[in-house]
């Protein structure tokens, strides 16, 4: 039953990576559901080994983008990441400690709402590449700092890194462009999450990451080895059928969570 499990978990890990490596995302936003709906893992539960996951995920995807988009680079925009991170460090505090305190059937509806906003940018926060707001540098520096409260505490209540939101954010207020801004994202996550998960250790609930340690390796890896694959088909399956498919994938979990409430 054990190495069915750990199958299971391998194999999904796998599939939630190659999702995201289509689009260019962790795929977080897809384990968490099979957590909750397939894993059985309460709400709490599901997104704190969420987060596990994606730390480690995003901790190997940001060297691995290096051949493409060197440090250099990305760190000559140190103006981007502070802006936002600015706001992210105390978002994915306060949103940490929002989650630990709500009720389980509140989490539950809480999340079922934001898997379908994520749908929604899914669907059309990719269609960004061209646009751009150009602000003051005082307004640039609040509307950021505010961007990052809200990207911090949706990235803690999920569990995500919050690339499907940090992304268009970068190219709509910065105008970096959206390869440039995915390795910027990952910057901004990291440290983002690693305030979220830092929040989560001191409730008796992150005692599910000693219990389900091996579950989190098995999934991290089969995640890391699917986001190679999705990496590698990119651009193979043409993204206005890709999206929208995804964006249903997300409704559909968004409804069986409700339901799990």
């Amino acid at each position: 039953m054990r190495s069915q499990r750990r199958l299971l978990s391998f194999g999904c890990g796998t599939a939630i990576g190659t999702l995201g490596g289509l689009i260019g995302l962790g795929g977080a936003e897809f384990r968490l559901p099979l957590l909750i709906g397939l894993f059985g893992f309460g709400a709490l539960e599901a997104v704190i080994l969420n987060k596990a996951m994606s730390l480690v995920v995003v901790a190997a995807a940001f060297p691995f983008r290096a051949g493409s988009v060197p440090f250099s680079e990305v760190f000559a925009r140190w103006d981007i990441i502070v802006t936002l991170l600015s706001g992210s460090l105390a978002g994915a505090w306060f949103g940490a400690g929002w989650a630990i305190r709500l009720k389980s059937k509140t989490l539950y509806r809480i999340i079922a709402g934001l898997l379908i906003a994520i749908a929604a940018l899914l669907l059309f926060g990719h269609e960004v590449d061209s646009q751009f707001m150009s602000l003051g540098r005082v307004a640039l520096a609040i509307t950021g700092a505010l961007a990052g409260v809200v990207i911090g505490v949706v990235a803690s209540l999920m569990g995500v890194a919050g690339g499907e939101l940090l992304i268009p954010t970068i190219v709509l207020l910065f105008g970096a462009d959206i390869k440039l801004a995915g390795s910027l994202s990952l910057a901004v996550s990291l440290p983002t999450m690693l305030t979220g998960f830092s929040r989560y250790s001191r409730d008796q609930s992150f005692s599910v990451i000693r219990l389900q340690g091996k579950f989190i390796g098995i999934m991290a890896i089969g995640s890391l080895l699917g986001a190679f694959i999705g990496g590698r088909l990119l651009g193979m399956i043409p993204t206005h059928y890709l999206l929208p498919l995804l964006a249903g994938i997300l409704v559909l979990s968004s409804i069986k969570v409700w339901r799990h409430a």
